[in-house]
């Protein structure tokens, strides 16, 4: 009758280590695909995020300066000569052009720029119509800034605000997008008028708009800059990193979260040739 052996200490150890080895293995690979998934998961919405928000400012903010005196069907309730030269020669809103809200206009800001633009249409940016018949258009402010973390557009009736339209100052809000980091504007504005031919000559900052629209200067473009955050925190986290938007200092990155930098320059509707007639 033959003797049965198992297996010796030494074999039962080298079994166990190579078993533990392999499934560190199995574990780091279900780790890394988890945190890979994460990532590209946070890339995508964010990405997404920034296609949509760099689309509908684009769509809405190349209105800016917009008035149609010849196809549009107008509301005819104020003198519509004195409103076509307020929108025309202000496009971007300043603090003091408006009566009935003074401190209202663009800002710039270490933080984040505040946007105010002047054009004609049925709506406001939230598509609120302020009373107005819903097939007439006139005087919209739509204003742009971050709250928080929320992008928000404010819709008011210009006509209010400039105290040519009796009634109280109503507003109307909407959330654009979460998740915003940084929103920064640069104005493109050109030569002086007598000289002009309508090209952006540079490209300025809020703070420099009242120097340039004294020198006759008109802006024509606009640059913007978003800088946006992923929903959630990664799991594996990537290296923090410095970001800037557009002319601003750089600002370091929180670890957990995907960022990502969006921007667009868009040339304001009619503008360029409003800025050669106007000579």
């Amino acid at each position: 009758m033959k003797r049965q052996q198992g297996f010796s200490l030494v074999e039962l150890m080298i079994s166990l280590v190579l078993g533990l080895v392999i499934t560190a293995g199995v574990i780091q690979v279900m780790v890394s695909s988890r945190v890979t998934n994460s990532l590209n998961q946070a890339i995508s919405q964010v990405q997404e995020s920034g296609r949509f928000i760099m689309t509908r400012l684009t769509r809405e903010l190349h209105e800016t300066g917009r008035y149609d005196q010849i196809g549009a069907r107008i509301d005819t309730s104020v003198d519509t000569l004195v409103e076509s030269a307020f929108i025309q020669n202000r496009p971007i809103g300043l603090p003091g052009d408006f009566s009935a809200k003074p401190a209202l206009g663009s800002l710039q800001s270490t933080d984040n720029d505040k946007l105010v633009v002047n054009l004609l249409a049925e709506a406001d940016c939230t598509g609120a119509s302020h009373s107005h018949p819903a097939d007439e258009e006139f005087h919209v402010v739509n204003v742009y800034e971050v709250v928080g973390s929320q992008l928000i557009c404010t819709g008011y009736d210009g006509r209010v605000l400039r105290g040519v339209d009796a009634g109280s100052v109503n507003d109307t809000q909407q959330v654009l997008m979460d998740n915003v980091q940084s929103f920064q504007v640069q104005y493109g504005i050109t030569n002086q008028r007598d000289i002009s031919q309508g090209q952006v000559v540079r490209y300025v900052t809020a703070d420099e708009l009242a120097l340039a629209r004294a020198n006759t200067q008109q802006v024509v473009a606009l640059r913007i800059g978003v800088l946006l955050r992923g929903d959630k925190g990664l799991t594996g986290g990537i290296p923090s990193t410095d970001i800037a938007v557009l002319n601003e200092a750089k600002q370091k990155t929180d670890a957990n979260y995907y960022y990502q930098v969006f921007s667009q320059t868009l040339t304001l509707r009619n503008m360029k040739n409003f800025v050669r007639s106007a000579k």
